[in-house]
């Protein structure tokens, strides 16, 4: 059986993350969506989002990446949440049978206010 390979990075908080104001936690975010939009748009980075109802809280998000495990981990360690300590990264490599996962070209938020944005109304039929 052939199997493709994902590189994947989970966003993990570190035990001593630095302990940030509301408006410098927002900034942050801000510019961690608009790094991991860029990583996209890019074409390093072909999923990815924010993970909830975890069992283990330190695991904050995940990225299915189009790079080798070692140029994902330079990439990522640009992010500024990883750069500010926020997040850290933790990089593996994801085999699954070949044809078996498909992912869809679309646009990642840039920010906060875009992900709070309402959604468009479909385009009449």
């Amino acid at each position: 059986m052939n199997f493709d390979r994902h590189t994947l990075v989970l966003l993990v908080r570190p035990p001593d993350a630095p302990e940030l104001s509301d408006a410098e936690a927002d900034a942050l975010q801000d510019a961690h969506l608009a790094f991991r939009a860029d990583l996209r748009d890019r074409g390093y980075l072909i999923g990815g989002g924010p993970l909830v109802d975890q069992d283990d809280e330190r695991l904050r998000g995940i990225s299915v990446m189009t790079v080798d495990p070692e140029t994902a981990r330079e990439l990522c360690s640009a992010d500024p949440a990883v750069r500010a300590g926020r997040l850290a990264v933790e990089v593996m490599t994801w085999m699954v049978p070949a044809g078996n996962v498909h992912f869809e070209n679309v646009r990642a938020p840039r920010s906060m206010a875009e992900v709070s944005a309402p959604e468009p109304p479909p385009p009449p039929s």
